[in-house]
């Protein structure tokens, strides 16, 4: 009798020892679990994806100061930026970044005379804004407030290797028809997410 529980209690410790490794495995990896999730976040967030603070008024009424904004960064690494997209770049001789709207991409000429934008001579349907526009005639004059070209930029075609873009607030953005055209080097990424207000999240429409 004394011979099996001497043997029972040896089991029991056998038992207390298999667990404790156990719950050093499982502890183990969900460290190493941890461990990568992190990684890949730090990867995501510096060499994917970037957050944008929206700062200014330039493209309301859809997008407001401090809206935080996900750009992908690796989208024009890839093609370049297209008509209608809504793209972050750095300004030089800001030291700042801009966002603002592609109107017009390499090769095209591009034209903006009151609330008409012309690109290669076919009116752009700015459907983004057209609650904006509708608002300013109503009242008796027009939305956009600065045409291009312009007697600083007198040249309406869009060089190769540049972008031309414009801010949604059309009476108070800076942008192309003053800065003029945007180098694709300059281009930060495309802004593809709002996060931040919660109530404001939503994807971009391009």
């Amino acid at each position: 009798m004394e011979q099996e529980v001497q043997q029972d209690q040896g089991n029991t410790a056998e038992e207390k020892g298999s667990r404790s490794k156990k719950a050093k495995n499982e502890i183990f990896e969900w460290l190493k679990a941890i461990v990568i999730a992190l990684v890949l976040v730090i990867l995501i967030r510096w060499l994917l994806f970037k957050p944008f603070v929206v700062d200014g008024p330039s493209m309301q009424p859809n997008f407001h100061t401090g809206e935080r904004v996900i750009v992908n960064e690796i989208l024009y690494d890839i093609r370049e930026p297209q008509r209608g997209e809504v793209i972050v770049f750095h300004v030089p001789t800001e030291g700042r970044d801009f966002i603002k709207r592609v109107i017009a991409v390499a090769g095209d000429t591009v034209e903006v005379q009151d609330d008409t934008v012309l690109v290669n001579g076919k009116k752009v349907d700015e459907t983004y804004i057209q609650g904006a526009i509708d608002a300013a005639e109503a009242n008796g004059g027009t939305y956009n407030v600065k045409d291009f070209p312009n007697e600083q930029f007198p040249d309406g075609k869009v060089p190769e290797g540049h972008v031309f873009v414009m801010g949604d607030n059309r009476p108070n953005s800076t942008d192309s028809r003053m800065i003029g055209y945007v180098s694709l080097k300059d281009i930060v990424g495309r802004a593809d997410v709002i996060f931040w207000p919660i109530g404001d999240i939503k994807w971009i429409n391009h």
